[in-house]
């Protein structure tokens, strides 16, 4: 390889506790000019280390090896803003796996049964920004971390007393704090004070998002009760 295309090259780190595998894995990508392996790891300690040592375009981590989990050490790498991003390299398919992957920032998820010429243009896709999420695992992650955000917001929703709920719905109409103690028989003080505690249930900072979020999750449709706290 001369100069300018080990200038141009892909600059990789292999993470596997196998060291067959990292032999084989190097053997494929380097047979390709535009991919130069530049170290090894056979631990996610030792992965962690070498990525900040060497600062390689593209980490080839395994999900599960002795010692510690591969997607800790993808989410400590991308965490300390190497300039690196993460291919993660698994056995067999797992759906916890990826979404944990997905969500610890990986770029893509790879079954080790894959071919020389895929994972080849797995690592260069990579390198180039794209992503490797194919559209059907995409779409179940997706419809995990829906269901996990209608989860949490059932949490908070069902957090609320009755009383807030109240003074939330009628917040989110618009009325004034003295205009809501009217209505509810309450005082301006005992009002406020669960104002306050509405926007602090529900991890907000103002009213006027406490109004959107009353409106999200279908406050305003229930019918509004006058019954004091």
């Amino acid at each position: 390889m001369n100069v300018a295309e080990s200038q141009k090259s892909v600059r990789l780190l292999i993470a596997d506790d196998h060291e067959m595998i990292r032999l084989g894995l190097r053997s494929i990508l380097e047979s390709d000019p535009r991919i130069r392996v530049i170290g090894e790891a056979g631990s996610p300690q030792d992965a962690v280390y070498q990525a900040a040592l060497l600062r390689p375009d593209i980490v080839l981590l395994d999900v599960r090896m002795p010692g510690g989990s591969g997607i800790d050490a993808c989410r400590e790498i991308l965490g300390r803003n190497l300039g690196s991003r993460v291919i993660m390299l698994t056995s067999f398919a797992d759906e916890d796996a990826v979404y944990e992957s997905i969500m610890a920032g990986a770029s893509g998820y790879l079954l080790k049964e894959i071919n020389k010429a895929a994972l080849i243009d797995a690592v260069i896709a990579v390198s180039e920004g794209r992503s490797l999420l194919d559209p059907e695992v995409t779409r179940k992650v997706l419809e995990r971390i829906r269901r996990m955000a209608a989860s949490t917001d059932e949490v908070a929703k069902a957090a609320l007393s009755e009383q807030e709920k109240r003074v939330l719905r009628l917040a989110a109409h618009g009325k004034t704090n003295k205009e809501i103690a009217a209505d509810l028989f309450l005082s301006d003080k005992t009002v406020k004070h669960h104002v306050s505690n509405i926007l602090s249930k529900l991890n907000l900072t103002s009213r006027a998002q406490a109004a959107v979020w009353a409106t999200q999750h279908g406050l305003l449709d229930e019918r509004p009760e006058r019954k004091a706290s």
